[in-house]
C-alpha cells in the first residue's frame, strides 16, 4: 500500500495542477462563511465547526433564536482536538444522542479514525465534562437509545456469540445507570443470520417511545416497541421505513412509516411507497399519502404539530405538511422554491419550527427557518464558483428495455453547445439512495471553471422514483442498472457533449462496484475511471467485514443462481490480461471497516500481474468515506481531479 501511494502520489501532486486544485478544495471545505449546519434540540442549535484551525472540530451551540438572527456567539461544549491530543487518541466526532426534554445530557459518539466501531460515552452539558462513573459502551459497531435519565436500550459486542454474521449486535439490552454492562438484562436477541438488532426511540407526549428492529435481511425488518419490561412485536410490514435508516417516527402515539411494499390490513390495503399512520393502542392503519407518478416520498419527520413529507417531484424537491383536523389530514405544501433540491435539516420537535435548505448546481445552499406558515431565508452559503454561463439541465436516455433514465448535465453552456469536453459521469444505483442535482463548491471550482462536464445518473436501484426503482435492480436483475448507466453514457456521445476518451465516471461504494462493472463490461466507452471505497470482488464480499449483511440487495454467493449471475458481472474476476482499460484510479482507507480495502487492494494487484497501468491511493484515516476531516477531503477531491 504504501508502495503504491508514494508512485500514485508521485505522479498526482508532481502535476502542475494539483497544488492550485488542493488550495482551491481547501479554502471551499474550510471557508468560514459557509453556513454552520445544526441540530435543533429543546431551545438551542448544535453544531459541529471543522475548519483549517479546528480539524476534529468544535462542538458548540447558541439559541435557536439567536441562530435564526444571524449571529455568531457560539457556546463550545468540546474541542474535539485538544480531546484527542489530552487522551492521545485520534478522535473522530461522530454524533450524539441528548436526553430530552432538558438535553443536558449526551451519549456522545467517538471513532478512532473515522470507522464504524466506535466508543460511545456520557457527555454531561451543564459541566462541560464526560460523566464520572456515567455510560461508556467500549469500541464496537453500536447503538444506544434512551428510556429515561437512569436507562439506555444497549445493542452492541458483549461478548461471544452476541454479533451477526455482518458483525453488527444480536442483542438490545437495557442498562441502568451504576450496573456493569455485561449484567445489563436481554430485551431481544435475533439470529446469528439477521443483519443486525438496533434500538430506537422518540420523545413525543411527554414521555420516550422506544422501539427495536431487526434487520432479518437489508431492508427487511421484524418491529418491535417496548412495553413495560417486553419487546411487543408490531404488525407493521417488513419493508418499511420513516426516516430512511432503521428508526421509526411518531406523532400523537401513531407510528408513521413508508411502506416500502404494497401492505394490507385491517381488509385496507395500502400502495407501495405511501405514508401510513398505525396506532398501536386502537390496532388501525390509516393512508396519509398516496405517490403519484414520479412524485415520490423521499423522507418522513414528526413533530408535536403534524408529519412533514419530503418528497421529490420527478427529482426535484417539494416539502409537503400533513396536519390533523376533523374530517382527516390537511395538506400544504411549504412555501420555498422550487426546481431544485429541498432537504430538512431539522426539526425541533415541540414547535414544529424547522431548518429547511434549497439548492440547486448554480445556486448555493440557502437556509430557510421555517415557522408555521412562514419560510425565511436567514443564512446562505457565499458563491464558491462563476456560475455565470453555467447551466443545468435534465434529459433522458434510453436503457436496453426501453426504461427512460433521467440525468443531470452541468457545465457552462458554452461548452455544451461547443462540445465535445472532458466529462464527468457520477453514479451511484444502489440501496435505495437517490442522487440529487445539488449544489457542490468543489466540483464546480476544480471541474466546471475549467470547461468540464458534471454528470448525475439517476439510475435504477437508487430512490430517486420510490422503492419500486430501487427494487428494479435488486439480486440477479442488477444488469439493468449497468444498462441505465451506459444508456447515459451513450446519449452523452451521441448528444456531442462528449467523447469515449474524454468521458470519466466517478463512483464510490456500491457506486464503486457500479465503475469497476463499467470498466469491465464497457471498456471502450471511456477514458477514465474513478473507483472509491469499492466492491469488486463478489464472489467473497459476503466474507468481509459488513458484506453478509448486503446479501439482500446484491444476492449471495451461496446461493447457485445469484453466484452465477455475481460472476458475471463481478469486476474482480473479469479482469482480463489481454484486454486494454482506460486507467483506473481507486482510492480507499485503512479504516474502513465498512467495506474492506481488500476488494481495492486485490484489484490492483491483479492489474498489477496483469500489466495493466492504475494509480493507488490509501487513506490510512477516514473510515469509509476514505476522509476524517477536511483537510482529507480536499486532497482527496484535488486528486480525483
Amino acid at each position: 500500500m504504501r508502495t503504491q501511494n508514494a508512485r500514485s502520489l508521485a505522479e498526482l501532486e508532481g502535476d502542475s495542477r494539483y497544488g492550485k486544485m488542493l488550495a482551491e478544495a481547501r479554502a471551499i471545505l474550510n471557508s468560514r462563511e459557509r453556513i454552520p449546519r445544526v441540530t435543533l434540540r429543546g431551545a438551542y442549535a448544535y453544531n459541529l465547526w471543522q475548519d483549517e484551525a479546528h480539524v476534529r472540530g468544535l462542538w458548540r451551540r447558541m439559541p435557536i433564536a439567536a441562530y435564526v438572527d444571524g449571529k455568531a456567539d457560539w457556546d463550545v461544549l468540546l474541542d474535539v482536538d485538544q480531546l484527542a491530543k489530552t487522551e492521545g487518541e485520534n478522535w473522530v466526532f461522530e454524533g450524539v444522542d441528548c436526553l430530552a426534554p432538558a438535553f443536558d445530557r449526551c451519549v456522545m459518539t467517538l471513532s478512532r479514525g473515522g470507522s464504524d466501531a466506535a466508543v460511545l460515552r456520557e457527555f454531561d452539558l451543564n459541566s462541560r465534562s464526560f460523566v464520572d462513573s456515567g455510560f461508556v459502551v467500549p469500541e464496537a459497531k453500536s447503538g444506544v437509545a434512551w428510556i429515561d435519565a437512569d436507562t439506555l436500550l444497549v445493542a452492541t459486542d458483549f461478548g461471544p456469540g452476541t454479533q451477526t454474521e455482518s458483525g453488527y449486535p444480536r442483542q438490545v439490552r437495557r442498562w441502568k445507570r451504576g450496573t456493569p454492562l455485561t449484567e445489563a438484562e436481554v430485551v431481544l436477541e435475533g439470529s446469528p443470520k439477521d443483519v443486525g438488532v438496533w434500538p430506537s426511540s422518540v420523545y413525543a407526549g411527554g414521555r420516550y417511545h422506544a422501539f427495536i428492529r431487526r434487520m432479518v435481511v437489508f431492508f427487511e425488518f421484524a418491529s418491535y416497541r417496548l412495553q413495560g419490561d417486553a419487546a411487543v412485536s408490531l404488525p407493521l410490514p417488513a419493508k418499511s421505513s420513516s426516516d430512511g435508516g432503521g428508526g421509526l417516527a411518531v406523532f400523537r402515539g401513531r407510528i408513521i412509516v413508508r411502506v416500502n411494499e404494497p401492505w394490507t390490513y385491517a381488509s385496507e390495503t395500502f400502495p407501495l411507497g405511501s405514508i401510513v399512520a398505525y396506532d398501536p393502542a386502537a390496532d388501525t392503519a390509516e393512508l396519509l399519502f398516496a405517490p403519484e407518478e414520479r412524485v415520490v416520498i423521499n423522507k418522513v419527520f414528526a413533530s408535536e404539530q403534524g408529519v412533514l413529507l419530503e418528497l421529490l417531484d420527478n427529482i426535484k424537491g417539494r416539502l409537503v405538511r400533513l396536519t390533523p383536523a376533523d374530517s382527516g389530514w390537511i395538506r400544504s405544501d411549504v412555501a420555498l422554491p422550487r426546481g431544485g433540491v429541498i432537504s430538512v435539516g431539522s426539526v425541533q420537535r415541540s414547535t414544529g419550527n424547522m431548518l429547511v435548505t434549497f439548492e440547486d448546481p448554480t445556486t448555493p445552499d440557502s437556509l430557510y427557518f421555517v415557522e408555521g406558515a412562514k419560510a425565511k431565508v436567514i443564512r446562505s452559503n457565499p458563491p464558491f464558483f462563476n456560475a455565470d454561463d453555467v447551466v443545468s439541465r435534465q434529459y433522458e436516455a434510453t436503457s436496453a428495455d426501453g426504461t427512460k433514465v433521467p440525468f443531470f448535465v452541468v457545465a457552462k453552456r458554452s461548452v455544451i453547445d461547443s462540445g465535445p469536453a472532458p466529462t464527468i459521469q457520477y453514479g451511484y444505483g444502489g440501496f435505495q439512495v437517490p442522487e440529487l442535482p445539488d449544489y457542490s463548491g468543489t466540483t464546480g471550482k476544480l471541474w466546471i471553471e475549467r470547461g468540464g462536464v458534471y454528470v448525475v445518473t439517476n439510475i435504477r436501484g437508487g430512490g430517486e422514483f420510490g422503492p419500486a426503482w430501487h427494487q428494479a435492480g435488486l439480486k440477479t436483475k442488477r444488469q439493468r442498472i449497468y444498462d441505465d448507466f451506459y444508456a447515459v453514457s451513450k446519449r452523452l456521445i451521441d448528444m456531442g457533449i462528449t467523447r469515449p476518451d474524454q468521458l470519466g465516471i466517478l463512483g464510490g461504494s456500491n457506486g464503486g462496484l457500479l465503475v469497476g462493472v463499467a470498466m469491465t463490461q464497457r471498456p471502450k466507452l471511456y477514458g477514465a475511471i474513478g473507483i472509491g471505497v469499492p466492491l469488486l470482488d463478489m464472489l467473497r464480499y459476503h466474507l468481509l467485514l459488513a458484506g453478509a449483511s448486503w446479501a439482500g440487495e446484491y444476492g449471495s454467493p451461496d446461493v447457485p443462481e445469484e453466484r452465477a449471475f455475481l460472476a458475471s458481472i463481478s469486476p474482480y474476476h473479469n479482469l482480463k490480461r489481454e484486454q486494454t482499460y482506460p486507467r483506473p484510479f481507486f482510492f480507499t482507507s485503512t479504516k474502513d471497516d465498512r467495506v474492506h480495502p481488500g476488494h481495492a487492494r486485490k484489484m490492483a494487484r491483479k492489474m498489477a500481474e496483469y500489466g495493466q497501468p492504475f494509480l493507488y491511493y490509501e487513506n490510512t484515516e477516514g473510515g469509509h468515506s476514505a476522509a476524517a476531516n477536511q483537510d482529507q477531503r480536499a486532497k482527496q477531491t484535488a486528486l480525483l481531479y
